[in-house]
């Protein structure tokens, strides 16, 4: 693996320690100014929120350029980190991966090929793409028959070796199973729309023309693999109460509810269960329409000999491109492809426990002390994730050296930018604020969680690294408060003090998302 120089290495593990070691105030021999006193006490100040009684909260700031502490309130506390997790994924992805990395798949054949019969099987090879659509899928069986192949005798194999068959985190909930952030991991998958998110189908339910019948059920990619148990039904009026929900081991959507004659149709995003399979299916739908045969079954999840012969090939976006799909909207499936994609370059094997390892030596190598912390999956999901706000921050100030970094810093959403490519997760967040198109952090939440971790310039022009983490706390959002805590740090300057009035920063109401739930894992999209 890819090793530091040591006195780079050096130098962060010192700048580590001294984030851990700060105490509240700036750790300097001189008295804190003025203007770090009401720093200190504005940060307090919204963290005596009600909202926060019997929760727990680590907040750290420090000045990139020189190391120095502005604050640190349990910065050493280990935390539930949620989303703020794919910090360490994504960084070391773009280390150990590369910014030009590409995920291949391709197709494959076996046996003798006499003008448009191939006599033996044709595999359908994954390289972990999640960004693989419908579209790609048809463009590779148009590849296929414009190599001149029209019948194959064997199988359509589905090969997703590349990485292991363990398709959920050990510890993610099983009621998140059906829902779109949880979907299986897989490398060979499809993804039914340009957000990528990879191993789920879309649903729509359709009024029917009159009240009383059943509404029509359409699905984006159209697809033979999952099958719907349409229990719902249209109505002359009423609210749309629409449910879709995957029973568990199977693919089948059972929907129901009510819709009304003439609303619009109600879509919901699905997990689908064996997303190898899924592949598979619009795969040889996709050769069916352009006129190529395959007479033998489907067959999931067997390598591809060597020596197999290419016939078609598909390459991802690059690796810098695919950072911001997957840090702007918060995307779970990248960050586990991701991790297993590690895995299976660095030492040969592609699961969770390979990638995760390497992760854990690469942001050692960037600063953070991976003695104190616990990494369980690539995303966040897993509550068994335990990270203190002060290695977030020494991981923060520590990339700033990498080559990849501006493609990074680029990727992380940018609050109060209504582009949702841009602002992402932030994008309803801290508008018409000095934090505005300033801040660029990755959010996190789950129930009980949430958590804000990344930079912001403040008004003299410093570029801050801060990170807070809150947990279990029972209301159904503390986002304001940590929109408090970045306006202030953007507004923070050391030139003039006029007021040592502590008045926290408003920060203007947002749409939110469900309890627990990243606004981007709501569809349609809610921030």
């Amino acid at each position: 693996m890819h090793r530091r120089l040591f006195f780079r290495s050096a130098a962060l593990a010192t700048l580590a320690a001294t984030v851990a070691a700060a105490g509240a105030l700036p750790a300097t021999a001189e008295s804190p100014t003025p203007a770090a006193t009401r720093l200190h006490a504005t940060i307090d100040a919204i963290l005596a929120d009600a909202r926060l009684t019997g929760a727990q909260a680590g907040v750290v700031v420090v000045d990139t350029a020189t190391g120095q502490s502005l604050y640190d309130r349990n910065g050493d506390r280990r935390l539930i980190p949620a989303s703020n997790t794919k910090l360490l994924t994504s960084a070391a992805a773009l280390e150990l991966l590369g910014p030009g990395h590409r995920f291949t798949t391709d197709v494959r054949t076996t046996g003798q090929r006499r003008a448009g019969l191939v006599s033996g099987d044709l595999y359908l090879r994954g390289g972990g793409d999640p960004t693989m659509l419908a579209a790609d899928y048809d463009a590779l069986a148009a590849e296929v028959a414009a190599s001149g192949v029209r019948v194959v005798t064997g199988n359509l194999v589905a090969d997703d070796t590349r990485y292991d068959r363990t398709r959920l985190g050990p510890d993610w909930t099983w009621d998140d199973e059906s829902y779109y952030y949880a979907a299986q991991v897989s490398a060979l998958t499809v993804a039914p729309d340009t957000d990528y998110d990879a191993g789920n189908v879309i649903v729509h339910a359709a009024p029917a023309a009159s009240a009383g019948a059943p509404p029509a059920i359409t699905m984006t990619p159209p697809n033979g693999y999952v099958r719907i148990d349409n229990r719902a039904e249209t109505v002359a009026e009423g609210e749309t109460t629409i449910a879709f929900e995957r029973e568990h081991g199977t693919n089948t959507v059972v929907v129901t509810g009510q819709i009304a004659v003439g609303d619009d149709p109600s879509s919901d995003w699905m997990t689908v269960w064996e997303p190898t399979g899924y592949a598979a299916d619009v795969f040889r739908t996709a050769l069916r329409r352009h006129g190529v045969r395959v007479l033998g079954r489907t067959v999931l999840g067997r390598a591809t000999p060597d020596g197999a012969a290419p016939v078609a090939r598909h390459d991802s976006m690059t690796l810098a491109e695919l950072m911001v799909p997957f840090l702007k909207l918060s995307n779970n499936g990248h960050a586990e492809v991701l991790t297993k994609e590690i895995g299976r370059i660095i030492s040969g094997s592609g699961t969770w426990s390979a990638g995760l390892t390497a992760i854990s030596e690469y942001v050692a190598d960037a600063g953070m002390d991976t003695g104190t912390l616990r990494q369980r999956d690539g995303s966040g999901l897993s509550r068994r994730n335990l990270i203190p706000p002060a290695e977030f921050v020494a991981l923060l100030a520590g990339v700033r050296a990498e080559p990849w970094f501006a493609d990074w810093y680029a990727a992380l959403p940018i609050a109060g930018n209504a582009d949702r490519l841009v602002g992402g997760t932030l994008r309803s967040r801290m508008r018409n604020t000095p934090a505005a198109n300033n801040v660029h952090a990755k959010t996190g939440s789950l129930t009980g969680v949430s958590g804000l971790s990344g930079y912001v310039t403040d008004a003299d022009g410093r570029v801050l690294a801060f990170s807070v983490v809150l947990n279990n706390y029972l209301a159904s959002s503390v986002k304001g408060l940590e929109d408090q805590i970045a306006i202030a740090l953007a507004s923070y300057t050391e030139k003039s003090v006029t007021s040592a009035r502590v008045a926290p920063p408003v920060a203007p109401d947002a749409p939110r998302a469900p309890e627990g739930l990243e606004c981007s894992w709501v569809k349609p999209i809610v921030c």
